[in-house]
């Protein structure tokens, strides 16, 4: 199945404290439709327990990982320039964007579904 979805931290690290809104979007993902990038994979895996590392990893590896490229670092800096976006998210919007990917997320403060096409919010914490 080709990737639909980026998958943000937050929705990562809220599946693994038990947050039932992000679990449940998440185990109604298909195989394959959904990938993480080094981003991700770092923001999940610096931080926790040693237990929580543990699961943390494993989960990464679950989910394929997009590498960053010359041309996504480029995209990345002129969207950084452009929308003023801290430097991660800037690389994962143009990941996003490069890739064709919906960037699933909770970061209501840097991104708008309204404003960027490629963001969606897949669940809402009450």
């Amino acid at each position: 199945m080709r990737p639909v979805y980026l998958l943000d931290s937050a929705v990562l690290i809220d599946h693994l404290r038990g947050v039932v809104p992000a679990t449940k979007w998440l185990e109604r993902l298909r195989p394959g439709e959904a990938v993480i990038s080094v981003i991700t994979r770092a923001e999940v895996l610096s931080g926790g327990t040693m237990e929580e590392n543990a699961a943390a990893y494993d989960l990464c590896e679950q989910i394929t990982c997009l590498p960053l490229t010359k041309d996504i670092a480029d995209r990345a800096a002129e969207l950084r320039r452009i929308r003023r976006w801290k430097l991660p998210d800037a690389f994962q919007a143009a990941l996003a964007i490069d890739h064709g990917l919906k960037l699933a997320t909770r970061n209501v403060k840097d991104f708008s579904e309204d404003k960027d096409p490629f963001v969606i919010y897949p669940y809402k914490i009450e």
